[in-house]
């Protein structure tokens, strides 16, 4: 199998989701400890090592997902001709790439520090959790927004545990304001969580008929497509606020920037019918969605 194969299997064009919220998360601790640094150095060495172990973890959520849901997928039309349903991929193939991109994230984190590598279960576990939940409850888009809200989250980490240690999690600011992650990196991250649920149950949509047919839990196939627009909406709303309040960056023009993506984000879904492909336009909105705010706080 060559390089090509390999990112169509991952679904290369996906990292462009939890990339930006890398990002973001990185920059949030980069202003949050800066003044703790004499070299801003480490921080260019820091990211290197933190984008290694986000494409590890990418690399390993989507390399799971397509392992544990081989059969599901062969018996959906769309996606019947994935390189594991198809045979264009053995599994032994699809465990070694498993392996590579969990050293990958292993190795990532290691080099960052203590706290960023024992804490590396915590995705993975999340990884090998999410293909299960699409059996039991149509709760499963929340869990792949969970996954993708650990990405500003891990990237903070990396940064806070060079300083603090363990005390990162645990410990306060030490002027009074509470712990060093919240409000910024809990809103964020709960922002980014909401916000992947929000696109994911829209994505569903494509596949009610197969859901319905192979017991597969999905909120469209269980509520119907007039709940799920109602849904999207209030979700939209939600990470919304959750973007505002964390204030990553003081300046208004992040807020309005917000409002304006929620305006648009919710435009495209109420206008689906009127579009000649929904699932294309969604997935654009939404990966500019995640860029433009981390053009924001770049600006």
């Amino acid at each position: 199998m060559d390089f090509k194969q390999i990112m169509s299997f991952i679904k290369i064009e996906h990292t462009l989701f939890s990339l930006p919220f890398i990002l973001v998360g990185y920059i949030v601790a980069n202003n949050q400890f800066n003044e703790l640094l004499d070299d801003n150095s480490i921080f260019s060495l820091d990211l290197v090592w933190i984008l290694v172990a986000g494409i590890g973890a990418r690399g390993l959520a989507m390399t799971l997902n397509r392992i544990i849901d081989k059969d599901i997928d062969a018996a959906n039309p769309r996606t019947a001709s994935r390189h594991l349903s198809s045979g264009t991929m053995s599994m032994n193939t699809a465990w070694i790439l498993a392996g590579l991109f969990l050293l990958m994230l292993l190795f990532g984190a290691g080099m960052l520090n203590d706290v960023a590598l024992k804490m590396s279960w915590l995705p993975v576990l999340a990884f090998v959790i999410y293909p299960y939940t699409k059996r039991f409850t149509w709760l499963c888009h929340s869990w792949l927004g969970l996954c993708l809200g650990l990405a500003p989250a891990g990237a903070w980490l990396a940064i806070a545990g060079d300083f603090h240690g363990w005390q990162a999690l645990t410990g306060t600011d030490g002027f009074g304001s509470g712990l060093l992650w919240y409000p910024t990196i809990l809103y964020l991250s709960l922002g980014v969580a909401i916000w992947i649920t929000a696109f994911d149950i829209n994505y569903a949509r494509m596949d009610i008929k197969s859901d319905r047919e192979n017991g597969v839990n999905s909120f469209p196939a269980r509520f119907g497509e007039d709940f799920t627009t109602k849904t999207s909406l209030v979700l939209i709303l939600t990470w919304t606020v959750c973007f505002i309040v964390s204030k990553p960056v003081e300046a208004q023009f992040y807020m309005y920037l917000v409002i304006a993506l929620a305006i648009l984000n919710g435009f495209i879904i109420i206008k689906q019918s009127n579009l000649r492909d929904f699932q294309t336009t969604l997935f654009r909105v939404s990966i500019f969605t995640g860029w433009a705010i981390l053009l924001s706080m770049l600006i």
